[in-house]
C-alpha cells in the first residue's frame, strides 16, 4: 500500500461502485469497530469524536458536508442562500425549509418544533452544551410553521451555517428530551443512551464504553435503505486490534482512526481482507497547555478553573521553549509517515486558512535553554529541574489517551523537555473515558486535571468559524457548565474574542481566511497549544463492504445508509 497515493485523493476501489437495488435490511449485519468506545449517544453532552460519530447513525442535522466539503441538504429541502431567499438580504437570519414526510423512528412527524427545541436545549444557560459554539450569535430560533424554522442572529452573519449543520449539530426529538433541559441534561440516561432519530438506524441496546446494537429504522425516508438489517458498533481495545479485525481477520467491516505507524498499516493490508482509506482534512495532533492550576492540592471545583492561574505555563518564554525543544519531523516519521505533515498551526486546512507565520520544523534545544535562562528559570540545586523565579520546580503532568503512537510521542517529548530542565510525569487514560463527557469523572479531557494534554480533533465543513470559536473566553469548561465547553486550555484573550466577532460578520472567502489565520496565530503565539502533526485520517473497510466514501469534512459514517454488501 502507498499511503501517499491514498492521501492524494484515492478512495476505496469499491467506494464509487454502483449499488445494486435492494430491499431495506436485505444484507444482514454490518459491524463497525472504534477503538475509542462511545460513552453517550448525545453529541450535545460530549465533544468526543467517537460519541459524535456513533450518534450520527441515529440522529441527523438539517444539512451536512459531503466528501468534497460541499454542504448538502439532509432533513432540509435545500441549502438556504441569499439568492434563493433563505438567507435575509441583511444577513441577520436564515430560514430552513424541512423536507415533507420525514418521520422520527417512533413514527411521529419531524417538524420545525423539534429544530427549535434542539436550539433551546443546547443554548440553555445551565445545560453545559458541548456544541455551544455552533449557536454563537444566535438570538432566537422561531417556528414559522410546521415545516419552516427561522434562526436570527445578533448581527449580520455571512456564514450562518453553524446551527443544525454537520454531525456535531443534529436535531433531537422535542417529545423525548422535554424533561432533560438545563442541569437535568446529563441525568437523562435513557434519552442519552437511546435517542429517537431520523437516521438509518435505531438503538436496540447500548452498553457504554463497550458495544451498541442497532437495527434498521423502519421509518427511514428512503424505503430501500439502509441495506443492512442490523448494525453492531464495537468500542474499545486499541487501534492495532481494530485494524487487524478488518484487514487481517475479517471480523469487522469498518475500523476507524487507525492511528498506527505506516509499516503496521502495510503489514495489515497484506492480510487481504480489507482496504485502508485516507485523506487530509484539518485534523491536528497537538499539546494543549493548561492556563490554570490543576494541582490536586486545590479544592474540588477550583482545580483547572480561572480562579487559579498556572504558575508558569502562561509565560511565553516557557511555552515557546517547550515548542522549540520538539523534533516534529521525527514525530511525523515514527508516527505517521506519509499520513502526517509537520504543522505549526491549529487550523492547517482548508489551504486558504493555513497560516505561514511560524516555522517550527527545526528542533532547537540550545535556543530553548537560552530562552529559559534569559527568563530567569534556573536549576539552582543541580537536580536537573529548573525552578521558577518564585522557587517552584518546573514539573508537569502530561496526559493523553492510551494509544501506541501517542505513548511513543510522550516518551520522546518527555526526553526533549528534560533536556531543557522541565520534569515531566506521563499519564495515559483509556480513550473511551478521556474523550467521554461524564461530569463526575476526573479523567476527561474537558476537566483537564493535568498541566498539558495531547489529542487531536477536527471540525465539520470547510469554514472554521465555529471551530475557532472554541477558544473564546466564555467557552472554558467549568463546574457550572457540567465541565462541558470547547476552550480546553482555559485560554482567554479579549482581543481574540473581538477578532472572532469580526470574523462572524465578514463576508468573502479571502477576507474570512485572513481573519482566520490571524486568530490561529493569536492562539499559537498566546500559548493556548503547541501544534505537532497535521494528520491524515486513516481508516479501513472490508473488501466485501461497498459504498464507503471517506469524508474528512463531517462524520466518517455520514453515508452509512448507502453501504451495502458485495457478494
Amino acid at each position: 500500500m502507498k499511503i501517499k497515493a491514498l492521501l492524494l485523493g484515492a478512495i476505496a476501489s469499491t467506494a464509487l461502485a454502483p449499488m445494486a437495488m435492494a430491499e431495506r435490511g436485505s444484507d444482514g449485519n454490518v459491524s463497525i469497530i472504534y477503538w475509542q468506545a462511545p460513552s453517550i449517544l448525545n453529541p450535545f453532552l460530549s465533544g468526543g469524536t467517537k460519541d459524535v460519530e456513533s450518534a450520527s447513525l441515529i440522529i441527523e442535522p438539517l444539512a451536512r458536508y459531503d466528501q468534497n466539503g460541499n454542504m448538502v441538504p439532509y432533513l432540509a429541502e435545500e441549502i438556504p442562500t441569499v439568492d434563493n431567499g433563505g438567507v435575509s438580504e441583511d444577513l441577520t437570519s436564515i430560514t430552513w425549509k424541512i423536507k415533507p414526510g420525514i418521520k422520527w423512528s417512533d413514527g411521529s412527524d419531524f417538524t420545525a418544533n423539534d429544530v427549535k427545541f434542539t436550539a433551546d436545549y443546547c443554548m440553555h444557560p445551565e445545560g453545559g452544551c458541548a456544541q455551544l459554539t455552533k449557536f454563537e450569535g444566535v438570538t432566537s430560533v422561531d417556528v414559522v410553521d410546521d415545516m419552516t424554522v427561522k434562526v436570527t442572529f445578533d448581527k449580520p452573519t455571512p456564514f450562518p451555517y453553524g446551527p443544525f449543520v454537520g454531525g456535531e449539530s443534529p436535531i433531537i426529538q422535542a417529545a423525548q428530551f422535554a424533561d432533560c433541559m438545563g442541569a437535568k441534561a446529563p441525568e437523562c440516561t435513557e434519552q442519552n443512551f437511546g435517542p429517537i432519530g431520523t437516521g438509518p438506524f435505531v438503538v436496540t441496546d447500548f452498553r457504554p464504553n463497550d458495544v451498541i446494537q442497532m437495527e434498521a429504522n423502519q421509518n427511514y425516508r428512503d424505503p430501500a435503505k439502509p441495506a443492512f438489517a442490523t448494525l453492531t458498533f464495537k468500542g474499545g481495545g486499541d487501534a492495532t486490534a481494530a485494524g487487524r479485525a478488518v484487514m487481517e481477520t475479517g471480523e469487522f467491516d469498518y475500523a476507524w482512526n487507525l492511528q498506527l505507524a505506516p509499516e503496521v498499516i502495510q503489514q495489515m493490508e497484506a492480510g487481504g481482507k480489507g482496504t485502508p482509506v485516507a485523506g487530509f482534512g484539518p485534523l491536528v495532533e497537538r499539546i494543549m497547555l493548561n492556563q490554570t492550576d490543576a494541582s490536586s492540592d486545590l479544592p474540588e471545583g477550583e482545580r483547572s478553573t480561572a480562579m487559579h492561574p498556572h504558575p508558569f505555563l502562561k509565560d511565553p518564554a516557557v511555552y515557546k521553549a517547550m515548542s522549540m525543544a520538539i523534533d516534529r519531523p521525527l514525530l511525523v516519521e515514527i508516527g505517521y509517515g506519509q499520513a502526517g505533515k509537520v504543522t505549526c498551526n491549529w487550523v492547517p486546512a482548508p489551504a486558504a486558512f493555513n497560516s505561514d507565520t511560524f516555522d517550527c520544523s527545526t528542533q532547537d534545544i540550545a535556543g530553548a535553554n537560552k530562552m529559559l535562562d534569559d527568563a530567569g528559570y534556573m536549576d539552582t540545586n543541580g537536580d536537573g529541574v529548573r525552578e521558577t523565579p518564585d522557587g517552584e520546580p518546573m514539573s508537569i503532568l502530561y496526559q493523553t489517551s492510551t494509544n501506541a503512537v501517542r505513548q511513543d510521542f510522550q516518551a520522546l517529548i518527555k526526553q526533549w523537555w528534560s533536556e531543557i530542565g522541565i520534569e515531566t510525569e506521563l499519564r495515559n487514560v483509556n480513550a473511551s473515558v478521556f474523550f467521554g463527557g461524564d461530569p463526575g469523572s476526573p479523567d476527561t479531557f474537558q476537566k483537564f486535571y493535568a498541566d498539558v494534554q495531547m489529542y487531536a480533533n477536527t471540525f465539520n465543513g470547510t469554514d472554521p468559524q465555529s471551530y475557532l470559536g472554541n477558544m473564546l473566553c466564555d467557552k472554558a469548561p467549568r463546574p457550572d457548565s457540567q465541565w462541558q465547553g470547547e476552550n480546553i486550555s482555559r485560554w482567554c484573550s479579549e482581543e481574540y474574542d473581538a477578532l472572532h466577532a469580526e470574523l462572524a460578520k465578514t463576508a468573502g472567502t479571502d477576507a474570512r481566511a485572513e481573519i482566520g489565520k490571524r486568530l490561529n496565530d493569536m492562539a499559537i503565539e498566546g500559548g493556548a497549544m503547541i501544534p505537532l502533526v497535521h494528520r491524515g485520517r486513516l481508516s479501513a473497510h472490508a473488501n466485501s463492504l461497498g459504498g464507503v466514501v471517506l469524508n474528512v469534512w463531517d462524520s466518517e459514517l455520514w453515508n452509512v445508509a448507502d453501504w451495502y454488501r458485495i457478494d
